[in-house]
């Protein structure tokens, strides 16, 4: 069908003014999705938005207006509700769409391509009438650039239309200048029945569908973000492999610019959703470049990498102004920010761990909130949820990095690996090379799943804080890994962090929440040569001389030589559970590469040596043997 018939169809839907939005349009395709979505949804209208200040604009009053957010007192802040029982991504009802004639893993939740359309279409039939279908044209990674990716999301949520605008570049005028036939990915999201609270009622029938074929990701019955947002985690999926097939890394990382002695260290870092990731990206005196996703190449032997988003939605539950100090005069302050599934009381917003008393009542998703509610179980209900979140542009962050949209992205100097471990790995420490780093952090990366995932609770290995949403083999993504530091000519450091470290026999924490400013000044100045560091079995740690320097210097208080003989201790029992612990979650899997069980062995063996040198629990002044 060629372009005027495609939009002929649409007609009856479209007024002059959406028609025309779409007349400079070449790209078939992205046509095509847009009359078969109303062909399937049904809408009532649709909206065409272009970017304008005054599509924008008419994006956030719509939300108002139908009550899928409201107004707080402070001047652009609003926010809105999921329901109860949509408050997480949801592991089970996110699945890959796979041909007959092809395969996946069986570890990848998948359902048959043919089957799941057919499920999905019916599901998505009719979802939108008497409802308007809003159309978003946006790109992941800086316009115009090696790393862009065009996208577009059809959305009958005016919630979810207005979190782009905060969270992703425009990409309206990328289009109209797009040639017929340029790839991007398309998102089709449907909030299906709604009830009186503007809330999803059929979350039973909750489906998130990623068919991996087209580049196309179908959501229904559901509004929270991570669901709903098809850019988010779901794009990163097919991020993942087409990275893969070209030879560049998808990941879930976030960027900070550290000032270190030798000018700004670029460091990526990824952790786990409730991890410490936004607030290591969100370091005072530094600059946050990106807080979840980011796009890394190979150019001219450089690892270089962009922000895909340019916004954040982030948890908010424990951002008080001592730990988040800068997050928390942005969400104190005027300005645009949607809040969900926080409390408010007296068109206030509150949180648990803002760091300032609650009130005894109000609402939230549950609806009306009171200190001592309980659910339909019988569970008590928070005031807000673990899980609640806000949206907000990076460049409203006072600390931004001014490289943000720079189309070439920043040079990486390091990579950090960090989740909750509460018995095994250092605070701090660098692999000895990029292999054994990627290794040795990254691909086994233990943690304890958190609230923003349903099965909550759940120690669990997550390669590089990515394996929800690896969608190729493990063998295929860690070989592509390690391919691509292999062919950098200047390659970055790998960091493994562990903010989460107790005390032998104790729930104690070694680790305050401020110290991880010390560990990243620490890594920026191994990557500018600054310093020299001690050889364990492990990795590389800090001298305690440099972070006795450090303690003073970043967070102005003394460092204890007992601080550090904890805090460095190296735990060769744990550390040896660890590697059969890993080494055991590789055996069971196929086409994995060589160099994982080489590393684990080459770990296990140093540590057995120092075990019957000095024992179970080793004193880091024993390690003497120091590099630059």
């Amino acid at each position: 069908m060629n372009k005027k018939a495609l939009l002929d169809s649409l007609r009856d839907k479209l007024n002059t003014q959406e028609y025309e939005k779409l007349l400079v349009i070449s790209n078939l395709k992205a046509l095509n999705y847009i009359v078969e979505a109303y062909r399937l949804c049904e809408p009532k209208e649709i909206f065409i938005c272009t970017d304008s200040e005054e599509d924008l604009s008419y994006i956030r009053e719509m939300a108002l207006k139908t009550g899928e957010e409201k107004s707080l007192n402070t001047s652009g802040h609003t926010y809105h509700f999921d329901g109860p029982k949509d408050q997480a991504r949801d592991r089970k009802v996110t699945k890959f769409l796979v041909p007959k004639d092809d395969f996946l893993p069986s570890y990848l939740n998948q359902i048959e391509r043919e089957e799941g359309l057919r499920e999905i279409t019916e599901l998505l039939r009719g979802s939108m009438r008497e409802k308007t279908m809003i159309v978003r044209f946006l790109t992941l990674g800086p316009v115009n650039s090696e790393f862009t990716i065009l996208c577009m999301e059809c959305t009958d949520s005016w919630y979810v239309a207005h979190s782009v605008s905060l969270l992703y570049r425009p990409g309206y005028k990328a289009f109209i200048q797009a040639k017929n036939g340029e790839e991007f990915f398309y998102t089709l999201h449907s909030a299906g029945r709604l009830n009186q609270d503007m809330v999803s009622v059929d979350v039973e029938k909750r489906r998130v569908y990623i068919d991996y074929t087209q580049n196309t990701v179908y959501s229904v019955n559901t509004q929270y973000g991570g669901n709903s947002i098809g850019f988010k985690k779901l794009a990163l999926r097919l991020a993942i492999r087409k990275a893969c097939s070209e030879g560049w890394l998808a990941e879930h990382f976030m960027i900070i610019g550290v000032n270190s002695g030798r000018g700004k260290i670029y460091l990526a870092g990824a952790f786990p959703s409730g991890c410490g990731k936004t607030s290591t990206a969100m370091l005072p005196g530094e600059n946050i470049l990106a807080d979840d996703l980011a796009y890394l190449r190979n150019i001219r032997g450089v690892a270089r990498a962009v922000n895909v988003e340019c916004g954040i939605f982030g948890i908010i539950q424990n951002v008080n102004p001592q730990d988040d100090p800068l997050i928390y005069k942005v969400l104190t302050s005027p300005g645009e920010i949607i809040f969900s599934n926080i409390l408010v009381s007296n068109g206030e917003p509150y949180w648990s761990g803002m760091g300032k008393e609650l009130p005894s009542h109000g609402i939230n998703y549950s609806g009306k909130w009171y200190v001592g509610k309980v659910d339909e179980e019988g569970n008590s209900v928070p005031p807000s949820h673990k899980n609640a979140r806000y949206t907000v542009a990076l460049k409203a962050l006072e600390n931004c990095d001014e490289n943000l949209d720079n189309r070439e992205g920043v040079e990486l100097g390091g990579i950090i690996f960090g989740g909750r471990d509460y018995q095994g790995y250092v605070p701090v420490q660098e692999g000895f090379s990029w292999v054994h780093g990627i290794i040795s952090y990254g691909a086994s990366l233990e943690t304890e799943a958190t609230f923003a995932v349903l099965e909550e609770g759940k120690f669990e290995i997550n390669i590089m804080s990515i394996q929800d949403f690896i969608s190729v083999s493990l063998g295929k993504y860690l070989k592509n890994y390690i391919k691509f530091g292999k062919n950098l000519k200047k390659v970055p450091k790998v960091f493994g962090v562990n903010y989460f470290l107790k005390d032998l026999g104790s729930e104690e924490f070694l680790n305050s929440k401020l110290d991880k400013h010390v560990w990243v000044k620490w890594m920026a100045k191994r990557v500018s040569k600054e310093l020299k560091a001690i050889k364990t079995p492990t990795g590389l740690i800090p001298k305690y001389e440099d972070l006795k320097i450090l303690f003073r210097e970043v967070l102005g208080r003394d460092y204890f030589l007992s601080n550090y003989a904890k805090q460095f201790m190296i735990r060769v029992p744990e550390n040896l559970a660890k590697i059969k612990r890993v080494r055991k979650f590789y055996e069971g899997l196929k086409d994995i590469p060589d160099e994982i069980f080489k590393v684990l062995a080459e770990q296990e063996t140093r540590l057995i040596e120092a075990k019957e040198n000095f024992g179970d629990y080793i004193n880091p002044a024993c390690f003497k043997e120091e590099v630059l």
